[in-house]
Order: structure tokens, then C-alpha cells, then sequence
């Protein structure tokens, strides 16, 4: 390596100093040149004195290398800088500083750098893209965001204020209290709602406070604690639940104008009393559609008006309630007057008469009055009248006797009934009647739908959301990590007081029968919550109004934000159309499918039939905020460092446990749906979309899992019952690093069917430093190739300085702990005669050898790209297994395995053994046969008689063949074409000797294959060279025969191969699949090639074939 720096001083105004004596250009170079080009970078030549230009600006030191021959040969830039472009910033910076640190800052940026961009760093406003999206391709630079301002008070606490107060306290909650009764409304509120959303804002707070959170808010928040599939289920369902949310403000917002404000705009107006329930719903569908319409169109056009208005929306909502408690104050000394008339003790719709009277004296005459006639026939004093009107007394009470009238003890109790009850009060006499058939055409107040505890907790829930409104907004915020805690647990706290001296006060104000009247019949269709109001219940009807159509608006703007950013995410495929918009960013076709959601709320057109479904989204998304706190507090991952330190895992869990409560309770039907919905929605980003790393506590928590199993996995072996093949599959690749036998995949997975432990191991020569690039492509493919064949498992590419130490090393050390593989599947080496290097099939035995040391059994399959794939189906066929020796039973386990798949669901097994000339064969199939009745496995069981023969002349020839090749591989070195053509010729000799064989021909001896002489060898190879060159393959071997020298081990080894591979031929040539045992490999070395051959004959003429070779333990068992 060669150094070079070039010291110019300068003076502070970048000229060269003056003094004659530092004029010159003052030269140190460091090291000698050992070669490579001269002056790599600028400056770096020697320039002489008289050509330097004394005014010029040069770099106070500039620092090259000449080319590494460790490193890619390039020379590295002489600025500091990244990416630098600009020649200028040379001159501005003093390498002195920093040059040890120069070949980091390729990749990593200087502290200074860094610092800089993390204080320039903006969070995006709300609606804009998310932080973590890259810039356009044409990096076109962004347009300068207005640094947000907004504090605690408004930008948490008011949004949170408006979104917790609305429709339900205005419309449903003195109907509440009336039918609950003050301790059960308490009960709903304090220990179960409130208590709820005050553990999830806790818990949202810390998830908030942990690091930046951009806008996004719940979503944002839940998808980066919990993971893609979390975070999409639940941003979804806070999507429905925003817009079903919608629905029930717009609901809210027509029966207020309907019922209170413009009752003659009804276009359905009943003619009959029992039709003014499908009356009021038919009209509620008809103008909630407008209403829908007109707040979509006015989102669309102009989004920045609503949130301009948001403020006179919440200046509403605290005049109403301003005005509420300033009427319960007023009633102390001066209740209101609005008269109930009850006949008997039911109570009267109070629309169609002015005098809680039967009949007045005017003028002394008795007349009757506009009640009489709704109870009787004809207006005279003689008509046939309603039994219970003509035995019962009016009686007419004040609706708001007063804070001090201690009407409270009435309503302490709820007083819950069906369909129709009547609202009656206990308190007054009646006479009962026994025909009460005609009640339901009479002008009682009734309920209009059954009450029970359950139904109020699912009405009431959404008066309590609007929690997540803070962290929504958290783009907007100047200090978020410290204004969502507070803002949202203010919130809570003041809405929380809020409800709960409304409960309390409407219950010691108002009489029960008006609590429990929900649309005001009674006091002349006044809303209820507005005759306790001051000065007027206009300021409440208007009030509510508004309020509801704000929360309209709000809803209609935040849910397609919401949609949009859950759709830019990229994580649900099919949603990737609603993260367009408008080219202001406005999500336009978002809003589309928001609004046709927010129609079906409108179209069930019941409020409280509504309410309850957005009950269940709101608590399933509270659910996995506290799950997520709780999941990273437990974990204690590096990165969880929340500001906010009031929190703990057991609120967490104490606030899941509640929504999830909750849910149930409310509504069960609901809560299961809404949990189908998220569970499809999981299911589906898991298979299609969830390609995201975000750093989610659910990976975290499936490390800690995964970590506790491996230690507890470790402590003990796996019993013989739970063994299963825990496969560690040796494949090639080629040159461009594509898999070889991409079945071998297809066999695996059809073995394990998803179960058990797969990986996938391969082999490159070379060292890793230069080979790191292909193991990398290497392993892309072998994972490509994994997916293609839907094989479920792990991929471990090593780069060694030869085979046999990888394979060697992935034997060893692949798997951990107790997750290690137990059986090794590799294909046959096919093309090991033909090969050039003797080390392919070397390399195999080794392979076999070390599986044996390992106590590992080892599969290794023939002809492997003959087997089928996962989409084949085979047909009606059999599974052979050939068991020779007991080696555990891995004989019987894996056709049993294949045959759960249904590729090889329709195979029958058949097990064939080997019966000896002293075995009793009937004895050995009925012992087998029970055998396998024990194993509860379902095969064919056949014994196969091998009568002791005389060893052949075939026999013999193999041998003989197999020890002069080997043999003379050893002392000579034949060329590789010659090499070929030898194998070549002996392969075609022991195929017509074979084919001879099983067509019982006798061979002779004259057909044996003789002695291969070195001088023999000399004039084939002298005849070779001659141009026309044509020798039959018997005049190679006309010596004598030499069975005498033969090793008697080889011969006797050979005709077990020989035999046994025509009674497995003769049998099993037909099967789908032939399952065999494998013999071992021979102790000494020398013999290796022999080996090989003995396993040739062996499986010559079978199609497929696994060979098994047991790991030396049970791994199938009799007992349960």
C-alpha cells in the first residue's frame, strides 16, 4: 500500500503564505511505491516549484491510496464527504481530522450529519404521507411543511373533549339512567367504561411516548407494536368502527331535526300507532341518505372547512352542557314547569290534548275533553269508552320536580322490560283491568324496544370513545410525547366527571317515568335533556344538533385518512386503490367506500341498533392497544423506552381483559362477528400481504417463545412417540447457482406436510470473503425454489474450502439446541462413474459415514427428478418397503408419512421381508402382520424366500469388472476421454449381462470378463489413435479368467446385491416407490468404490427408490 499527502500551508484567507521559505510544496510521502499507478489522486504528483501558481487555492491535505490488492482494486474519493459531488467542500475540510474514520464514512454518516437532519426533522401534518415513504424517483424534493404548533390543551384535549362528548349524553342518557337506574348507570360507567378507556389511554400513552409516532395515530401505533397482520386487522376494524361511528352521528343528527326541531318534515307520517316505529325509520333512511350525501360532497370540496368549524362544533357541545348544569342549579329553587299526565299510573303521550282531564265544566256544562276522545268512541258523555280509561283517574306530575324533591330514591333501581311494556309509575294507585288487548292503540308511552343490562352497555360504549383523537392528530402536535398523555388522560378524567354527575343529577331532577320516555312523548316531545336545560331547551336541541353533525363531518373526514394510510402501507393488496386521491392528497376513492359503508348504518337506520356494532370495533382496537403495551412491557426489548412512566403490564392486561369483557357483555354475536372479521382479515394479510419488518413486539414475543421451547427441548431427548423426520436436505446447485433437483424439494414437502423441522443445506467451494455474493444469490434461490414448492422450512448456504468439510459442518452444527435435525435426505450421485473427479463420490460415502457417527438416519433418494410433484396424483399403486434389517422402524414411519399427502394419499403399503433358509416364513408373516396391527398401520405383508445358492458367474463378472476398473484407476492416469470411454464400456457390458441374466440364459464362461493387462491397455490405447478405429467391446477381454484372485468379501457382498435385486426387481418394478434399507459403508476406506457398486447393482432396473439408513433408535412405537 502506498500513501501520499501533499502539505501546502495557507493562510486564513485561503491564499498561499508568502514567506519564501514555506513557498515550496513541502513533499512527505509515507511509504515507497510497491507498485500501482502513479498519482491516483488529485494533487498526489510531485509538482515542481517553478510550475506551481503561487495564488492558487489547493487543499490543505489531501490523502490517496494506491489500489488495495485486499480491497476491489478502486481508489476511494479524497473527500470525507458522502456522496460528494462538489469539488469546493474539499477545501473547507481539514482531513486531518478524520481520516482514520475515511473508509467508514462510505456508509455511515459523521455524528455532525446526522445530528443535523434529526433537528431539521418534521413530522408530517395529518393526511400526508407517511415519514417512512420514500421520495418520488425523480427525487424531486418536498414541499416545505409548516412546523406544527399545537399544544396540550389544543391539540389533545379539546379534539379528545369533542370526540368523548356527543350524541349519546344529548339523546340516550337520561333513557339510561331512567332504565338502569342510578347505581346499574354507574356501574356501566365508572367501574366497567371509564375505568376502560382510562387503563387503554395509559397504555396508549406509553406506546405514544415510545419514540416519534407520525400521523397514523391507533393504526400507526398498534401496526408497529404488534406487526403488519395486527395492525391491519385492527386499523381496519378502527376504520368500520369510525365510519359506523358516522352513521350514528348522522342518525343521531335526523332524529334530533325530526323529532324535536321540524316533526311535520316526516315524509312517512303513520296512520296508525303501531306503525310509527317503521314510520320514524323509513324517514330516518330517507333523510339520513341526503344527509350522508350533502357531508360527503361538503368533505370532498372543501375538508379545511370542517376542521375550521370544529371548533364552533365544540363550542356547542359546552354551552349545552354549561347550559345543563345550569339548569339543575335553577331547579333547586324554581324547577321548570313541564306536566306528565298519567291515567292510572301509565303514562300518556302528551301530543294531541292540553288538559290532563276526562272532562271540564264550561259554562256549567260538562264537556269532555280531546283526551276523552282518544279513549273513547265518540266525543259524548254516554260512549262506549276503554275499560281501564273508565276505571282509573288522571293524574298529572311535574316531569322535573327538582333537585331537592328526592325523587332520587325512585331512581336509584332500574326498571327493565319487553317490547311494548308500558312506562309506568309505581308509585300511583290503578285499578287493573282483565282486557288489556286494546292498549297497544292507545297514546301510552312504551318501550320501543326490549331493555336488559347488556343492551345499555353496547348503547352507551361509543359516548366513551374518542380517546384516540390526541394521538390522531399527533402530526400536528409541537411536543407529542409529552401533550398525548396529559391532553388524553384530561380528557378522560373531565368527560368522566361529566357522565357521572349527569347520572347523578339527571336521576335526582327528573321523574322516572320521563327518564325512561326516550324520544319525549311525555312532556309534549320535548328532548328530555332539554326540559332540565337553561334558559330554554332550544339551547340543548340546537346544541345537540350541531354537535352531531360536526361528529358527522369529523367521522366522514378521519376514517378515509385512516383507509388511505393503511392502504399506502402496501399490507392488504386489494385496498392499494384507496391510497389514491386528488392531487392534493385528498383520499377521494376512499371516501367513496366510506361513505357507501356509512349507507349501511344509515339503511339499519336504528340508533341503537348502530351503536352497538361500532361498540365492538372500538373495543377490539382498545384491546390490542393494551395488548401491545403489555406485550413490549413484558418482552423489555431494547427499544422500549417509553416517556411516560405511569404504566404496567397488568393495567395493560387489566384494560384488555375489560374491552374484551365488554365485548362480550354487550353484544355476543356482534363481538364474535366483528372478531371473524378481523381474524379473515389477519388470515389474509399473513398469505398475501404481510411482507413488512417493522420491529413488531408479536416477533419479539415469538423469539421469546421460540427461545423458551429450545431450552426446554434441550433438557431431554423426544420420546419415541413424538418422533417425526427432522430433515436437514443436502441440495446442489450449478454454476449460476440454480437447484439441481428441485423434487428432492417436492419429496420433502410432501414428508413432512408443514410439520417438523426442514433445512435446506448447500455447499460452495471456495472462502467466503470471495464467494459471499453467490452464497447470497445461492440462498435467494434455494429460498425461490423452497416457496415454489411450498416446502416449509429453513436455508443454510456455507462456504467451505471443500464439500466434504461443509456437508461435514452442516451435519454438525446445523438446527439449534434442541430444534436439530435427526435425518439427513440427499439424492443419489447419478453420474458418479462418468465423473472426471473421484472426490463426487467421496464425498457421498463420507456423507453416509458422518450421519452414522451422528446417530443420524439418512435418506437418499434415485432418480430423484423422476419423482412426482405436489401436483401430481397418483393413482392407484403401491408403496414397497423391502425391510432387511430393523434399524428402528424409519421403514414403516415414512410411507405412513407420505400417505397423509395427497399426492400419495391413494397408495397402498406393502412390506416385504426376507426370509433365510432355517425361518419359519408362515410364522414370520402372522408375526408380522400383528406387528403392524399394534403399529395400527394398514399394509400387505409378504415374506420372500432367499434359498441359499451357488454364487453365479454373473456374480463373479461383477466382481471381477469392479476390481480390475478399480484397480487400474488407481495405476494409471487415463485421460478423461479415455476415462469415459472405459466406464462407458464396462456399463454397457454389465447391461447385456444383466438383461441376459433375467432372461435365464446360462452364461458360460467364454462370456465372462477377463483380466485387463497393462499391455492390453497400451494397444487399445496405440489403436485409438488410428483414424478408423473400431473395436468391438469382447476383443477387449480375451484373457483367461482370474476367479481365483478375487476377494471372497467382494464376491460374497456381490452376490447379496445380485440376488436381492432380482427378487426386489421381480416384485416391486412396478410400485410408485421402492423404500430399501442401505447397507453401510465399508470400515476400510480402500474399499469405497466398492461400495458403490454393490449399491449400482442393488438398484439397478428400479425406477424410485429411497434408500433408509436408520440413526440407531426406536422412532416408532406400539404403546399409546
Amino acid at each position: 500500500m502506498s500513501e501520499r499527502f501533499v502539505v501546502v500551508p495557507v493562510d486564513q484567507g485561503g491564499g498561499v503564505v508568502g514567506d519564501e521559505e514555506h513557498s515550496d510544496a513541502v513533499v512527505v510521502e509515507a511509504a515507497p511505491h510497491t507498485g500501482g499507478s502513479e498519482g491516483v489522486g488529485p494533487g498526489s504528483d510531485l509538482v515542481p516549484e517553478s510550475q506551481q501558481d503561487p495564488n492558487a487555492v489547493v487543499p490543505i491535505l489531501e490523502y490517496s491510496r494506491e489500489p488495495n490488492r485486499y480491497g476491489d482494486g478502486n481508489p476511494k474519493e479524497s473527500s470525507p464527504f458522502i456522496n460528494n459531488t462538489d469539488n469546493d467542500k474539499c477545501n473547507s475540510y481539514d482531513g486531518k481530522n478524520m481520516a482514520l474514520f475515511e473508509e467508514e464514512m462510505d456508509s455511515n454518516p459523521m455524528v455532525s450529519s446526522l445530528l443535523n437532519k434529526l433537528a431539521n426533522y418534521t413530522n408530517l401534518t395529518q393526511g400526508a404521507q407517511e415519514h417512512e415513504e420514500a421520495d418520488d424517483d425523480e427525487g424531486a424534493k418536498k414541499k416545505a411543511v409548516k412546523s406544527p404548533q399545537m399544544g396540550t390543551f389544543m391539540g389533545v384535549y379539546l379534539p379528545c373533549l369533542q370526540n368523548i362528548l356527543g350524541v349519546i349524553l344529548f339523546l340516550r342518557l337520561t333513557w339510561i339512567v331512567g332504565t338502569a337506574g342510578i347505581m346499574e348507570s354507574l356501574a356501566i360507567m365508572i367501574f366497567m367504561q371509564c375505568y376502560c378507556t382510562m387503563l387503554t389511554a395509559i397504555s396508549m400513552s406509553a406506546i405514544a411516548t415510545n419514540g416519534v409516532v407520525p400521523a397514523g395515530g391507533s393504526y400507526y401505533m398498534i401496526s408497529r407494536s404488534l406487526g403488519p397482520e395486527f395492525g391491519g386487522a385492527v386499523g381496519l376494524c378502527f376504520y368500520l368502527g369510525t365510519t359506523f361511528a358516522g352513521s350514528m352521528y348522522i342518525l343521531g343528527t335526523i332524529e334530533i331535526l325530526l323529532t324535536y326541531i321540524v316533526p311535520k318534515a316526516a315524509i312517512f307520517v303513520a296512520t296508525r300507532k303501531e306503525d310509527e316505529v317503521d314510520a320514524l325509520l323509513n324517514n330516518m333512511r330517507v333523510y339520513g341518505t341526503c344527509c350522508l350525501a350533502l357531508m360527503s360532497l361538503v368533505v370532498f370540496v372543501g375538508v379545511k372547512y370542517v376542521n375550521k368549524l370544529a371548533l364552533v362544533f365544540l363550542a356547542c357541545v359546552i354551552l349545552s352542557i354549561l347550559a345543563i348544569y345550569a339548569g339543575v342549579i335553577k331547579t333547586a329553587f324554581e324547577p321548570p314547569d313541564f306536566p306528565v299526565c298519567l291515567l292510572g299510573n301509565r303514562t300518556l303521550q302528551n301530543h294531541n290534548f292540553d288538559k290532563c282531564l276526562k272532562t271540564e265544566v264550561i259554562g256549567n256544562v260538562t264537556v269532555t275533553t280531546a283526551l276523552w276522545k282518544l279513549f273513547c268512541e265518540g266525543p259524548e258523555l254516554n260512549a262506549t269508552c276503554n275499560d281501564y280509561f273508565k276505571y282509573n283517574n288522571l293524574t298529572e306530575l311535574q316531569g322535573i320536580p327538582g333537585l331537592t324533591s328526592g325523587v332520587i330514591s325512585d331512581n336509584m333501581w332500574g326498571d327493565y322490560g319487553p317490547l311494548g311494556m308500558l312506562v309506568e309509575n309505581t308509585r300511583v294507585a290503578s285499578v287493573p283491568v282483565a282486557d288489556n288487548s286494546q292498549d297497544v292503540y292507545m297514546p301510552y308511552v312504551v318501550n320501543d324496544i326490549t331493555t336488559f343490562f347488556t343492551l345499555l352497555v353496547g348503547i352507551y360504549f361509543p359516548s366513551v370513545t374518542g380517546i384516540m383523537a390526541g394521538s390522531n392528530r399527533s402530526g400536528d402536535l409541537r411536543d407529542a410525547q409529552k401533550s398525548i398523555p396529559i391532553g388524553t388522560i384530561l380528557a378522560i378524567a373531565t368527560t368522566s366527571i361529566i357522565y357521572v354527575t349527569c347520572v347523578v343529577l339527571f336521576g335526582a331532577c327528573i321523574e322516572g317515568v320521563v327518564l325512561r320516555d326516550k324520544f319525549g312523548d311525555s312532556v309534549k316531545g320535548n328532548l328530555v335533556i332539554g326540559t332540565l336545560s337553561w334558559p330554554s331547551p332550544w339551547v340543548i336541541v340546537i346544541g345537540s344538533f350541531f354537535s352531531c353533525c360536526g361528529a358527522g363531518l369529523q367521522s366522514l373526514t378521519g376514517a378515509p385518512r385512516l383507509l388511505q394510510a393503511i392502504a399506502r402501507d402496501g399490507i392488504v393488496p386489494f385496498l392499494q386503490v384507496f391510497g389514491h386521491g386528488k392531487a392534493n392528497g385528498e383520499p377521494t376513492w376512499a371516501l367513496l367506500l366510506t361513505a357507501g359503508i356509512c349507507e349501511i348504518g344509515i339503511l339499519i337506520a336504528s340508533l341503537d341498533a348502530v351503536a352497538p356494532i361500532l361498540s365492538m370495533f372500538f373495543l377490539m382496537c382498545y384491546l390490542f392497544v393494551n395488548l401491545a403495551c403489555a406485550v413490549q412491557t413484558l418482552l423489555r426489548t431494547p427499544n422500549w423506552r417509553p416517556r411516560f412512566k405511569y404504566y404496567h403490564w397488568a393495567l395493560s392486561f387489566l384494560g384488555m381483559s375489560l374491552c374484551l369483557s365488554l365485548m362480550f357483555i354487550s353484544s355476543w354475536y356482534y363481538a364474535i362477528l366483528a372478531m371473524g372479521i378481523a381474524g379473515c382479515i389477519y388470515k389474509y394479510i399473513e398469505y398475501r400481504g404481510a411482507e413488512k419488518e417493522w420491529g413488531d413486539g408479536i416477533r419479539g414475543l415469538s423469539l421469546n417463545a421460540a427461545r423458551y421451547a429450545l431450552i426446554r427441548l434441550e433438557e431431554a431427548p423426544p420420546h419415541t412417540k413424538n418422533w417425526r423426520p427432522q430433515l436437514l436436505v443436502l441440495l446442489n446447485v450449478d454454476a449460476d447457482q440454480v437447484v439441481k433437483h428441485p423434487r428432492l424439494l417436492s419429496f420433502t414437502t410432501q414428508l413432512k406436510a408443514g410439520k417438523g423441522l426442514t433445512i435446506v443445506g448447500n455447499v460452495l467451494e471456495g472462502t467466503y470473503l470471495t464467494k459471499d455474493a453467490e452464497a447470497k444469490r445461492a440462498e435467494q434461490n434455494i429460498k425461490s425454489a423452497m416457496s415454489a414448492e411450498r416446502t416449509k422450512g429453513f436455508c443454510h448456504v456455507v462456504v467451505s474450502s471443500n464439500l466434504r468439510d461443509g456437508f461435514s459442518h452442516l451435519i454438525q452444527s446445523a438446527g439449534l439446541g434442541g430444534m436439530k435435525h435427526n435425518s439427513v435426505l440427499m439424492a443419489w450421485p447419478g453420474t458418479w462413474k462418468q465423473s472426471n473427479d473421484p472426490q463426487s463420490w467421496k464425498n457421498f460415502i463420507e456423507t453416509v459415514r458422518e450421519t452414522t457417527a451422528a446417530h443420524q438416519a439418512l435418506l437418499v433418494a434415485k432418480n430423484v427428478d423422476s419423482f412426482p410433484t405436489n401436483q401430481d396424483r397418483l393413482g392407484e399403486g403401491t408403496i414397497d418397503v423391502w425391510w432387511v434389517v430393523h434399524d428402528g422402524g424409519m421403514l414403516m414411519l415414512l410411507p405412513f408419512l407420505l400417505r397423509q399427502h395427497k399426492v400419495w394419499r391413494k397408495c397402498k403399503m406393502r412390506i416385504f421381508t426376507v426370509a433365510q433358509m432355517d425361518d419359519n416364513s408362515i410364522q414370520m408373516k402372522k408375526d408380522l402382520q400383528m406387528f403392524l396391527y399394534h403399529l395400527r398401520l394398514d399394509a400387505e405383508v409378504e415374506v420372500v424366500e432367499m434359498h441359499d445358492s451357488d454364487i453365479s458367474a454373473f456374480t463373479y463378472e461383477k466382481t471381477l469388472v469392479m476390481e480390475q476398473r478399480s484397480q487400474m484407476l488407481k495405476q494409471m492416469q487415463l485421460s478423461r476421454t479415455e476415462r469415459e470411454r472405459e466406464a462407458q464400456l464396462i456399463h454397457d457390458r454389465n447391461t447385456a449381462s444383466h438383461a441376459t441374466m433375467n432372461d435365464k440364459v446360462e452364461t458360460g464362461p467364454e462370456r465372462v470378463h477377463m483380466t485387463w493387462t497393462k499391455e492390453k491397455l497400451f494397444t487399445e490405447r496405440n489403436r485409438n489413435r488410428e483414424p478408423n478405429a473400431n473395436v468391438a467391446v469382447r476383443d477387449l477381454f480375451n484373457m483367461k479368467p482370474e476367479w481365483e484372485s478375487l476377494n471372497q468379501s467382494n464376491v460374497r457382498r456381490m452376490h447379496t446385491a445380485v440376488k436381492l435385486n432380482e427378487v426386489v426387481v421381480n416384485k416391486s418394478q412396478g410400485a410408485h416407490l421402492v423404500l430399501l434399507n442401505m447397507p453401510g459403508p465399508p470400515k476400510n476406506r480402500g474399499g469405497d468404490e466398492n461400495y458403490m457398486e454393490f449399491l449400482e447393482v442393488l438398484l439397478e432396473g428400479l425406477n424410485r427408490v429411497l434408500l433408509v439408513r436408520g440413526g440407531g433408535r426406536e422412532v416408532i412405537t406400539i404403546y399409546s
